[in-house]
C-alpha cells in the first residue's frame, strides 16, 4: 500500500528531524511512501493545501477528536484497507492551530496520538514510527513486543 504523509511544515529540531528520517527510511521497507510538506499563512490556507495534496486518497487527519488505536489495532485497519483494495491512505499533521473544522468534516477518519498535546516536531516522529510499528506487526517481525 501507498502511504501519503502529509505535513504543515517540517521538522526543525535536530532530534526530530533525525527520528524522522530514521522511521521514513524503516517505513520504507514496507510501503510505498511519498511525503509533502505543504505551508499556509492560515489555518484554512493549511487545511486547503493538505486537501490538494491528498487527492483522492482517503484522508486520515491526525487531531484531538480522533480514534485512538494500539499498535496492534492500528497494524490490523492498515490490513484491513489494504485488502478491501484501499491502494493508497493520506495521513496528515496539521499546523498550530490544528485542522478546519470543513476539512475534519470530509476527512475519510480521525486518528489521534493521545489525550496528550505534543509538539508538531514530535507528533511527526510518532506518526513516521508508529505507522513502522504498525507494518512491523503486519510483516510478523518482533520489533513491537507488545
Amino acid at each position: 500500500m501507498r502511504l501519503h504523509l502529509i505535513t504543515v511544515g517540517e521538522p526543525r529540531l535536530a532530534y526530530a528531524r533525525a527520528g524522522w528520517d530514521e522511521y521514513e527510511k524503516r517505513l520504507r521497507r514496507y510501503h510505498k511512501l511519498q511525503v509533502t510538506r505543504v505551508s499556509g499563512k492560515t489555518q484554512t490556507a493549511e487545511s486547503e493545501a493538505v486537501r490538494r495534496a491528498a487527492g483522492r486518497a482517503p484522508l486520515i487527519l491526525l487531531d484531538p477528536r480522533g480514534r485512538q488505536f494500539t499498535s496492534e489495532a492500528l497494524s490490523a485497519y492498515l490490513d484491513a484497507r489494504a485488502v478491501g483494495g484501499t491502494g493508497e491512505l493520506a495521513f496528515a499533521i496539521g499546523g498550530p492551530e490544528g485542522h478546519t473544522d470543513d476539512l475534519r468534516a470530509g476527512a475519510h477518519a480521525l486518528w489521534s496520538l493521545g489525550e496528550l498535546t505534543l509538539p508538531h516536531d514530535l507528533a511527526m516522529v510518532v506518526l513516521a514510527e508508529a505507522l513502522y510499528r504498525a507494518a512491523t506487526i503486519s510483516a510478523g517481525e518482533p520489533y513491537h513486543r507488545g
